[in-house]
């Protein structure tokens, strides 16, 4: 028998080996046959570990040649699916040949190593079967054994050709507040079961699969629609967005603004927060809601006539104003101005203080990671593929591009870097970036000025438009960590054999890393677009994710742990899934990049075009009041990063984006000191 003992180290399952035959597994029925049931040669049934189904799991024989043959029936001739739930807590691949009737269908199929005995995961084969009854066999292929067989789970093969991309998209009967989307249908093997509307990221609308246009409402007057359509089978396959179209809205016949809102009073200032309320405005048609303001920068939107303020920075001098909205956009005069300072700060790590540009001429910069010496930082640009050497002030040089990689006209490209913790002896430098296939984790060699020797470590992950994830980061355990999106596929992020809608964690040289919860890549899943990861004092991961249209989160990551995406956006109380330790509106945020500086998150927000400032309370796995900085100041802040030996933050801007606007050169990095 095999000796039962947890190896600290695991191999890769099938995201990184190219075995014919093999399929994920996407939903589908299933019919589940326990091992403990079928026919046994050289094998035990045994109890002597947990998180096995029925009432126990077979342990093969350490002998080539041993095997398990189930007795399973099929409605109809054709391709099923065979998923096997299995246990392998040594070091040693368990290959085995599955056949069907005494034929072999899929041969040296691997059964690598999981975290432990006790760690289950499950390996999907692509089967013929006869209608009525057939026999499948699991047989050992070498002298040690196969692994511990749990059950099999047989059912329709999983569908993973997904469909065509949409056509051109064009709009018609365009109003003020609405229009009407068309494109060209997608095809797909077993059908198209609908479409996706995207305004940029976030999901707007969706349409029957049967459907080439689609009307869509509730739109504003005179507003400019970024709009791309994504095709889906019924198994949850998307295709590639399809082509983009601007389609404008008209302007509303409705030019009278609302009247100026009553008396804007302030009370209750706290440190971090004002209680405000002002008199109501009257509207020729309706006020749809009011904006609390600083000069012309929202704060807050809101419908009613009262509200609290938070988020506001301790010791700061405010001035703030009301003006009431209308549906057509009409905006009313402002209120009178209310003036206070909020109260002094707690001692809880230190608040910005200072802020100074540090470079300028860039465009897009994406990504930024230190060299372990602490004197210079690589930077990539996420459109063009530039990586640059900048050291401490500010000088920056060209070291090289990264070769293949591609941009998706949203947000792909070259995006995040992390620089070896061995460099000064290994010379080894990460990236992920877009290629033409997907999403790839590659190294490149890093002599101090210049880059060479591309290799890929790993590829597989999912690329669309938008939802590419995206960050890296070196853990204190030596381990590279990613965030991946899930590429548009919502249904990716709870797959927990698909690369997309997680945060995976790899060594240097492209393998899954020991101890990972499912024995794969995996470490967290149920996410949506994360691009912030930053690890605290005590070497917890951090984590900052876009939301779709309600709520974006900052989570503390712990592995194996499901955040609920896209089943919960924000907090839920859905069972098994992790709730966020902060969320705010995507008005507010929209994060990417965040850094910790004495036991304090800032996260780089590019929507809410601010620097939000999140104490950890000690220790606990709770935070304190957010608060933010420069709101409006320097437009779509891209990544925050932490000064190595000192109190400071390296911040930078995203304005060349689509989303932004500005002119290719026009990006920034500022230094933020923290007292």
């Amino acid at each position: 028998m095999k000796p039962k003992r947890a190896l600290p180290w695991c191999l890769s399952l099938a995201l990184a080996l190219p075995l014919v035959g093999l399929g994920h597994t996407s939903a589908y029925a299933a019919t589940d046959y326990q091992a403990e049931d079928a026919t046994i040669s050289q094998g035990t049934v045994a109890t002597n570990h947990t998180g096995y189904t029925g009432t126990g799991f077979v342990d093969y024989t350490n002998v080539k040649g041993s095997y398990i043959e189930f007795t399973v029936s099929a409605a109809s001739a054709g391709t099923s699916s065979v998923a096997l739930r299995y246990a392998n807590g040594t070091s040693t691949d368990r290959p085995m040949d599955i056949s069907v009737g005494g034929t072999v269908v899929a041969s040296g199929v691997s059964f690598p190593a999981t975290a432990d005995w006790n760690t289950w995961a499950t390996r999907t084969v692509n089967v013929p079967l006869s209608a009525g009854t057939n026999k499948i066999r699991a047989t050992a292929t070498t002298a040690n054994g196969g692994p511990n067989l749990d059950r099999i789970s047989v059912g329709t093969a999983a569908d993973t050709q997904a469909p065509t991309r949409p056509g051109q998209p064009s709009c018609s009967a365009v109003t003020e507040d609405g229009l009407t989307l068309s494109w060209g249908a997608s095809t797909d093997n077993v059908g198209v079961a609908a479409y996706d509307i995207y305004e940029h990221g976030n999901k707007l609308s969706e349409a029957a699969g049967s459907a080439t246009s689609k009307a869509l409402t509730g739109l504003s007057p005179n507003t400019t629609y970024n709009l791309t359509v994504i095709a889906r089978d019924a198994a949850g396959n998307t295709s590639q967005a399809g082509p983009v179209v601007d389609c404008t809205t008209k302007p509303s016949s409705d030019t009278t603004p609302p009247t100026e809102p009553g008396t804007l009073g302030a009370t209750n200032v706290t440190a971090n927060s004002v209680d405000l309320s002002w008199g109501a405005s009257t509207d020729d048609r309706a006020v749809a809601g009011y904006d609390v303001r600083s000069d012309t920068t929202v704060y807050k939107s809101v419908t009613g006539t009262s509200t609290t303020l938070t988020g506001l920075a301790c010791n700061s001098p405010y001035t703030l104003n009301v003006v009431a909205r209308d549906a057509a956009g009409n905006v009313s005069e402002q209120s009178n101005t209310v003036s206070f300072t909020t109260k002094a700060c707690a001692g809880d790590g230190g608040v910005p203080s200072s802020i100074t540009t540090l470079s300028t001429g860039w465009t897009i910069p994406w990504g930024t990671y230190w060299m372990p010496d602490g004197q210079s930082a690589l930077v990539t640009e996420r459109d063009d593929f530039r990586v640059w050497k900048v050291t401490k002030d500010g000088t920056k040089t060209q070291v090289g591009t990264v070769p293949n990689a591609v941009t998706t006209n949203g947000e792909g490209g070259l995006l995040g870097v992390a620089v070896d913790p061995k460099w000064e002896t290994d010379h080894y430098v990460y990236f992920m970036h877009t290629a033409s296939e997907g999403n790839r984790v590659v190294r490149m060699t890093y002599n101090g000025s210049a880059l060479s020797n591309y290799t890929v470590l790993l590829q597989g992950i999912k690329k669309n438009r938008y939802h590419n994830g995206g960050r890296l980061a070196f853990g204190p355990d030596g381990y590279l960590y990613v965030s991946t999106g899930e590429a548009q596929t919502p249904e990716l992020a709870q797959d927990k054999n698909s690369l997309n809608g997680k945060i995976l964690r790899m060594t240097t040289d492209g393998k899954p890393a020991p101890g990972n919860p499912f024995g794969n890549y995996v470490y967290s899943y149920g996410h949506r677009n994360p691009q912030g990861l930053a690890f605290d004092r005590s070497g917890r991961l951090w984590e900052a994710e876009f939301g779709n249209s309600s709520k974006d989160e900052l989570n503390l990551i712990k592995p194996g742990a499901n955040y609920g995406w896209p089943t919960c956006e924000g907090s839920c109380n859905v069972a098994g899934m992790t709730n966020p330790k902060a969320t705010w509106n995507v008005s507010e945020a929209s994060p990417s990049g965040i850094a910790i500086v004495r036991n304090v998150v800032y996260m780089a927000s590019l929507r809410g075009e601010r620097l939000w400032r999140i104490p950890i309370n000690g220790d606990n796995e709770s935070v304190g009041t957010p608060t933010a900085y420069y709101v409006g100041t320097y437009g779509r802040l891209r990544t925050v990063t932490k000064v190595p030996g000192a109190d400071q933050l390296w911040l930078s801007t995203t304005n060349c984006d689509n989303n932004g606007g500005a002119a290719d050169g026009s990006d920034k990095i500022f230094r933020v000191t923290i007292n």
